[in-house]
Order: C-alpha cells, then structure tokens, then sequence
C-alpha cells in the first residue's frame, strides 16, 4: 500500500457514520493502452447462438441475407469489437468445407460436442459477411481436434489468399472474390479438456500447433496466432499446461488463451460477488508462467493474453454433453441473469482493463441466446439482458490510456478468497477529449460506501450511472425488457476537487470526468 493509501486508512478510521473509500488516480501513471478487441464477443453453433440468434431467414427483421437487423442494431449498441468463431468445443468436429458452397447442396450433420444437427446453412463465408454488417474483427479457431495442418493452412488459404489459386479461386466462386484478411487465428479449443472431441496431452498439443503455427506462417506471415491455454485455472494440469505449450510455440505465436465461467457456489453470493478476485489471479498466475518461458527462452519477445471466453454461466443447471439428446438446434444454456450477474459481469470487465498491459484480446461468451447479453424468441422480439449493460457502457466510455489506481476503504470476508478490498475499481483517461472513467463496484452485500476520486484540474462531472435494484434476483425478460437499466445518480458531486458518490450495496458504477468547457 502507497504512503498516500495508508494516510487515507488513517483518515477514514477518524470519520464518523459510514464507510468511506478513495481512489486515488493520476493521469501520469499508466498500465497500458487498451487494446479496443478486449471488448470481444463469441458466436459458437451452439443451442440459439447462430440460428434463431444472429441468422434467421424469414423473420421480419431478416435482411436479404438472413441476418437479424434486430440483433445486428443490439451488437452495435453493445460495443462488440471482435468476434471469435465458430467455437469453442464445436470447432473440434467440424469440418469447415462443409459451411461453404450452394446452400441446396451442404450436408446436414451429427455435432458431437453438443449432439445436435448441424445444417450448415451459416458457415464462413455467412460469417465473415455478418462480422462485416456488425462492424467487428472475425477472429477464427481452427479444428485441431479431429483434424490438423492441412485442413487449417486450406482455410487459411480459403480465406486470406488472393485468387489464382484453387481455395481462393472456389470463394471467388461462392460469392466472395477478395480475400476476408483474417488476422486472429486460434490454434484449436481446450485442447487440455478430457471433453474436447480430440483431446490432447500436452506435449501432443504443443507439437501440433507448433507445426500447425509454422504452416500458417508460410502462408500469411503477419497473423496473429493464440495458443491453447488451460480451459480453466481449476485444471490438474494448469500452469504446466501453459509451459509446455509455450515452451514449443513461443516465437510463432503471439497470444495464449484462457477462459473461465463464474457462478454462485452452494448459495455463497459473497463469493459470487467477488468474482474478479478468481479472475485477477488467474491473470497474474498466466502472465507469471509465460515470463517464466520468455526468461528460459532469454528471449525480447512479450507473450500477451486473450481471455476468449468469460462470463457468468450457471453450470449447476447444465446436464453436460452426454446428457443431451440428439436434436435439432434449440434452446441450450439460454441462462437468464439478474441484477447480482450484471454487477458481476461489469467487476470482471473492470479486472480485464486493469491487465490492459496484458489483456490484448477477450471474448463475453457468448453473443446471443447461449449465456448471452442479448436474447431472442424465433420469429419475435429481441431484447437486452441485465449484463448488456455494463458492457455496453464500459465498450462505449472506456478510454485510450488505462491508469494506474489505487484504492484506500473498507474490506470484506469470503469463504473463497479471504479478506478482500469491498470496492473494485479502474479508471480511464482519453488523451483526445481529456475524459476520465471511472468504473467502480460496490461488492458488500450489506454496506454502502462513500467513494471519493480526486478530480483532475479543471475537469467535472458529466454524469454518474449506476446498476443496481433492491431486487437483486430482478432480471429482463421478453415482456419486461427494461426491468433492470442504468440510473442517472443525482446525488453525486464535487467539492474542493473531490467527487464523493454514495455506492449502495451489490452496485456497479460509470462515474464520467470532464475538463469544462
């Protein structure tokens, strides 16, 4: 803790009536450039993501195309930047020749991650034209599940060569005659998970994508590559995972993956509320591991981080894989969230800016239906889930320049992870407009807090938003689509350069600083 922190401590246990907290915050002091894909999202052919969700010829908002206006306006509005595709554990059977080509002559066939029909009727080509209507990166995941090299240099080929040559040349056929330019490229899903359908060791993973980065290469040298990491921080075999595979791939790929899901443990929702605690930890723990081969390596090179999948998902409600009939596509994980899973969502999107330095790419899993921020019903309506709105807001507010904080106020007990800060804070500086955001949660179930930011000269308040309900378990729905929205907080406000705001419990907050005109 700074001098400047524990002086502040000092200060706080001398003031009567409340708990006090102050962030303190300097435009000098920064953690890195935000990297704008850290607002990424994910699209799988899982339950509604695809059909129903973003594709759905015949539907009144329906384009020419089959893509939903509904949905492409509510992508826009949430600030979606990046799209990785087309899974997840689906990628690990699926066979990309078969999503491409006259709709009339694409084979149906059996999913077997999650034992459903796949029709093929949105495949690359529909992609990549819907990312382009939804003005996002593709980011793609190659199969090397059940497949391998070749099949993942054709793609490549399919999709980034120039025509004169037979895959570009059968785009050029289906409609799309210059090349999609994809740079992201993952290298295979979960590859360490015994679920994944071609599941490796280590040393088997590291090897194929070693070779399967060096082929890529060869054909388009400026991709960026993500490597496999561990599926989650609780595998037997995490942070060895991430060694072996690094130690193979370290100067053929730029990034290495990781993905976590958070939900309430045996009705502990002080836990749950704490969150980003797991995930801060899981962060440094990657980041640790990866300095650790680049040491070994004595190399210059900097390995950074996409967190391609996160978000709240309620497993405890999931049968599994084996538990799930074959079918055709519906409804799968289609999890309705309340006030508490947004407060949630808007604390770990507060920890991935605090790794900006690190955090180069990351993807809310997923985009529509499945544990989405944005939901629909087949031929009607589609509407904004409770976590849209912190990330819609922190997407669209969010500056350049990610900064340095640090915060003095009350603590909290957990049974996961001990005694922890009550408040989560980050702040933003835009060097173009001089604008500071501050994004801040209140994680006490029990306690509101008074937070002070010291205000930058000349700057003030542009507005206070907030994201919280007395009903906690409050949630949108397609007949109360606006349930739970952000407030305008009119209490707050700035004195002797201090702007004090009053943060009730299991709260998440957007507080905007401004220079005055």
């Amino acid at each position: 803790m700074s001098i400047v922190a524990k002086l502040w401590v000092n200060r706080c246990k001398d003031r009567p009536g409340g708990l006090v907290a102050r962030l303190a915050v300097d435009p000098s002091f920064v953690v890195g450039t935000l990297d704008r894909r850290l607002f990424g999202s994910f699209v799988e052919h899982m339950g509604r993501c695809v059909y129903t969700g973003i594709y759905e010829p015949g539907h009144a908002a329906a384009d020419p195309d089959g893509f939903r206006e509904d949905v492409l306006a509510l992508v826009r509005e949430l600030g979606v930047t990046a799209v990785r595709y087309p899974g997840g554990n689906f990628v690990s059977n699926y066979q990309w020749e078969d999503g491409v080509g006259p709709k009339d002559e694409r084979p149906r066939r059996l999913d077997l991650a999650w034992r459903a029909i796949e029709p093929n009727q949105f495949g690359t080509d529909e992609f990549v034209a819907w990312s382009r209507k939804a003005d996002v990166e593709p980011v793609w995941a190659v199969n090397l599940g059940t497949r391998g090299i070749t099949e993942a240099v054709q793609l490549l080929e399919y999709c980034n060569l120039p025509t004169g040559t037979e895959l570009p040349d059968r785009r050029a056929r289906n409609g799309s005659k210059e090349p999609h330019a994809i740079k992201v490229w993952c290298l295979g899903n979960e590859m360490d998970g015994p679920w994944q359908i071609g599941h490796k060791t280590a040393e088997e993973y590291a090897r194929l994508a070693e070779e399967t980065a060096n082929a890529m290469r060869r054909v388009d040298p400026g991709l960026e590559l993500v490597a496999c990491g561990s599926s989650n921080a609780g595998m037997p075999t995490f942070g060895d995972w991430e060694r072996t595979v690094l130690e193979r791939t370290y100067d053929l790929v730029d990034h290495i993956s990781l993905h976590a899901y958070y939900e309430p443990k045996a009705g502990d929702q002080a836990s749950f509320l704490a969150s980003a605690e797991g995930m801060d930890r899981f962060i440094d723990s990657v980041v640790a591991t990866a300095d650790h081969v680049k040491a070994l390596k004595r190399s210059d090179k900097e390995i950074t981080l996409s967190f391609d999948e996160w978000n709240v998902w309620y497993q405890q409600h999931f049968p599994g894989e084996l538990g799930l009939d074959v079918r055709e596509v519906s409804p799968l994980i289609e999890d309705a969230y309340t006030v508490d899973d947004a407060v949630v969502v808007g604390s770990l999107l507060i920890t991935l800016l605090r790794h900006a330095d690190r955090v180069k790419i990351a993807c809310l899993a997923q985009l529509v239906n499945v544990i989405a921020p944005i939901r629909t019903e087949p031929d009607g309506r589609a509407w904004r889930q409770t976590i849209f709105h912190p990330f819609a807001l922190t997407a669209r507010y969010a500056g350049s320049k990610v900064l340095r904080t640090e915060l003095a106020g009350p603590e909290m007990e957990t049974a996961e992870y001990g005694r922890i800060a009550a408040l989560w804070s980050t702040a933003t500086y835009e060097e173009s407009t001089g604008e500071v955001a501050v994004f801040v949660v209140n994680r006490s179930e029990t306690d509101a807090v008074e937070f002070e930011v010291p205000v930058f000269a000349g700057h003030q308040l542009v507005e206070h938003l907030a994201l919280y309900d007395d009903d906690r378990t409050a949630k949108n729905t397609a007949d109360e689509p606006d349930r739970v929205v952000p407030r305008q907080i009119t209490g707050t406000s700035i004195a002797d350069n201090i702007c004090t705001a009053t943060l009730p419990p299991a709260s998440w907050h957007l507080i905007r600083l401004a220079p005055a005109n």
